[in-house]
């Protein structure tokens, strides 16, 4: 086995730990929906609803997923247990959104701008400035040069922990310390990145969504002065959520979205809750692609998003 497959293997059984909690409750619940059944009736579909919905993959997106299979069900009239279970497999797949061409998602890839530079958003708490790092060390090893911008000047702590992440990645860091203007933290990461002909710099910003006008212009204010150094900047938003929050991260990621234009999301957490479900409903609903995904406390534990993947590890799939 080359040491590319080991790693392969080893993301997959990382994976498959991550949403173990999540595969558990989703299989047992699926399970007694179709448990004994010759035929899928509205009862066994509303109890697929239930197993969907106490899952967080949320009620819209799982209306939506019964829908596709009460009509592929009636052309079909009878399925068995294991080609329902595929048929959801398939439907959800299908509902996962898929990265921008222009936004690669791979470490090694290359951007179609340089410097390419990321602003990264979500509230405080929910794994925003360790996902930063392990970004950072993810592409310094895929061989990109990497500047990190600490512009959540709101809090002392974040500053302090985004530079410790810099020092662990080997990484530069550009920061003014608390109380310092965003913006300003900002414009100077950027203006270093284009200096130093950097691949990529990832822009720390503070997570206030409680007040929402100030989080506005200050977001507002930080993607202007970015755009006077680099046209087109930033090219991503990418907004951090909790997964074992649930319904709590959907409300986020709307209330974010009314703010600013999230073109990605990191799912943080997933090995610690039975709530995976929230990663299909929050990409159906808010068309955003889920770019990361956290399952583990180490470095290497903030994974590429892979939707096959994560779908096949949430029913239990080799």
């Amino acid at each position: 086995m080359s040491w590319l497959d080991k790693i392969g293997l080893k993301k997959k059984e990382k994976l498959d730990k991550g949403v173990e909690k999540s595969r558990d409750g989703l299989l047992s619940k699926i399970g007694k929906s179709i448990a004994g059944k010759d035929e899928v009736d509205a009862a066994t579909l509303d109890e697929l609803e239930d197993a969907l919905i106490t899952s967080d993959v949320g009620v819209k997106t799982t209306v939506e997923i019964i829908d596709r299979i009460e009509a592929r069900v009636a052309k079909d009239k009878f399925i068995t247990q294991n080609e329902l279970q595929e048929l959801m497999r398939d439907e959800i797949v299908a509902l996962l959104k898929d990265n921008n061409p222009d936004q690669p998602a791979e470490f090694d890839a290359d951007f179609p701008h340089k410097p390419h530079i990321v602003l990264v958003v979500g509230v405080n708490g929910v794994g925003k400035t360790t996902s930063i790092g392990k970004l950072a060390h993810l592409y310094k090893i895929a061989g990109k040069s990497v500047v990190l911008g600490a512009a959540d000047t709101f809090r002392a702590a974040a500053v302090d922990q985004l530079k410790i992440w810099s020092e662990r990645a080997g990484v530069p860091i550009i920061q003014q310390g608390q109380n310092a203007d965003p913006a300003a933290v900002a414009y100077d990461t950027v203006a270093s990145a284009k200096a130093k002909g950097s691949d990529i710099a990832l822009v720390d910003t503070a997570g206030r969504l409680h007040n929402k006008k100030s989080l506005m212009e200050e977001l507002g204010k930080i993607k202007r002065v970015m755009g006077k150094v680099v046209d087109g900047a930033p090219h991503e938003i990418l907004l951090v959520l909790d997964a074992s929050t649930g319904q709590n991260a959907m409300q986020q990621a709307k209330a974010f979205t009314e703010v600013v234009d999230v073109t990605g999301l990191i799912l943080t957490k997933l090995d610690g809750t039975a709530k995976g479900g929230i990663v299909i409903g929050v990409s159906n609903e808010l068309n955003v692609p889920v770019k990361y995904i956290g399952v583990g406390e180490q470095i290497e534990d903030l994974q590429v998003f892979d939707r096959v993947a994560f779908v096949n590890a949430l029913f239990g799939l080799s």
